[in-house]
């Protein structure tokens, strides 16, 4: 294990709903700590689940006032009965606190260049006067280049990425996709992109005993991310198996914590009729499931996508099109490489292919076969980065630097270190 002695690491998950963007920053804390001595992460975050995962020493997290996206677009507080401005206000002053406080030679902003409705805007100014690394961390993929360009014309992006970002770390390969494909872009924002390769998912080494799921026998498992907008997949696949007793797979339904209650009831009721499928909400250790699969139906996130290659899965991919075609892009890409299937949402009404996606899927080449290895050198390569960031100030200046900062914000003599 190296050393980084007193190198902090900040990074900012905008996260109000889902699970995506808190796994991906999770885990990439994790790898910068299991590989250096000294360094600590911080995670800003305003998941409401983000106290459900465990985190390794030297990683903690600040939860941020939470806010949910409506079906229009717009936001709204989530657990606070106040105005939605009253909470972004909230959520700024807290962002731009915690990096004052924390002094961070690294900054890692994940997708949103200002953050949720700006909110980092004032924390990056804050940081770039203070010599910072800011960094701004993209999938592989973002969305339909005209509806991007719409997005980030809208939020004043490209002269955040010009003006104040340092480099552009892209969770991905160039030869899968370029996220800024169709997006005029300044030469000077090109040559920050640094494309790091896919981001590798380890087994969690866990001592308690878990029961093997649909006792024992093989199994599909079909996963829908947060499982706020997975219905239709896990009732294409339900169906499948009401309509055909041929499949050779049992299956577990993993739902996630945002689906309705009232639709995880249904889902159980129909599951215990057919007696092999087996229902899960919520695993913190989804990678165990995962591992003890013959294979996945899934839908495209970015994660889920990295678990499949890492894991060396056959899978089934059933994209979500709504609110943006990122995962239909990534998929529809998977499978013109041979990675893995995909089934056209569109055709979710047609049960019989379900059925004969299922039946088929032992058959399908696993992405081993299709190179999937030599992809996931992601990790590897951040750290490669954040180590050099952070070397390029000396421990002693570090610590300097810190308690100058420190001492420029208003605290009471008891309060300082």
């Amino acid at each position: 294990m190296e050393r980084l002695d007193n190198a902090r690491i900040l990074i900012y998950s905008h996260d109000s709903f889902g699970l995506g963007h808190l796994r991906r920053c999770r885990a990439i804390a994790h790898a910068i700590v299991d590989r250096y001595k000294g360094v600590s992460v911080l995670i800003l975050s305003g998941s409401p689940i983000i106290g459900s995962f465990d985190y390794r020493p030297r990683v903690d997290f600040v939860r941020i006032p939470g806010v949910i996206k409506l079906t229009n677009g717009e936001y709204q507080s989530l657990g606070l009965h106040i105005e939605l401005d009253q909470t972004l206000a909230m959520r700024a002053a807290i962002i731009r606190q915690a990096a004052e406080s924390f002094s961070p030679d690294v900054f890692l902003v994940d997708k949103e260049p200002l953050g949720l409705n700006g909110e980092v805007a004032p924390t990056l100014e804050l940081l770039k006067s203070r010599g910072t690394k800011l960094v701004l961390g993209l999938r592989d993929i973002m969305d339909e280049p005209a509806l991007l360009v719409r997005e980030w014309k809208r939020k004043h992006a490209l002269p955040a990425l010009e003006h104040l970002y340092d480099e552009i770390w892209v969770y991905g390969l160039q030869r899968f996709a370029d996220p800024l494909a169709g997006v005029v872009c300044p030469a000077s924002v090109r040559s920050k992109m640094v494309y790091t390769g896919y981001l590798r998912r380890s087994i969690p080494l866990i001592s308690a005993t878990r029961t093997p799921p649909v006792g024992g026998q093989p199994y599909v498992l079909v996963t829908v991310g947060g499982g706020e907008d997975g219905v239709s997949m896990v009732d294409w696949v339900l169906r499948a198996y009401e309509s055909d007793a041929a499949i050779p797979l049992g299956a577990v339904l993993l739902l996630g914590p945002f689906m309705a209650p009232a639709q995880q009831q249904a889902f159980r009721e129909r599951a215990a009729r057919l007696g092999r499928v087996d229902v899960v909400t919520f695993d913190t250790h989804v990678e165990l499931l995962m591992q003890g699969a013959s294979g996945l139906v899934a839908m495209a996130g970015y994660n889920t996508f990295c678990e499949i290659l890492s894991l060396d899965k056959r899978a089934i991919l059933v994209p979500r099109v709504k609110p943006r075609l990122e995962q239909y892009m990534r998929a529809r890409r998977a499978a013109e490489l041979g990675l893995a299937r995909m089934l056209d949402p569109k055709d979710v009404g047609d049960t019989a292919m379900m059925a004969r996606a299922l039946a088929d899927l032992a058959s399908q080449p696993p992405p081993s076969e299709r190179g999937a290895s030599a992809m996931l050198e992601g990790l590897t390569a951040i750290t490669d980065l954040v180590g050099a960031h952070a070397r390029e100030t000396s421990p002693t200046a570090r610590l300097a630097w810190r308690v100058a900062a420190r001492n420029a914000i208003t605290l009471e003599p008891w309060q300082r270190q």
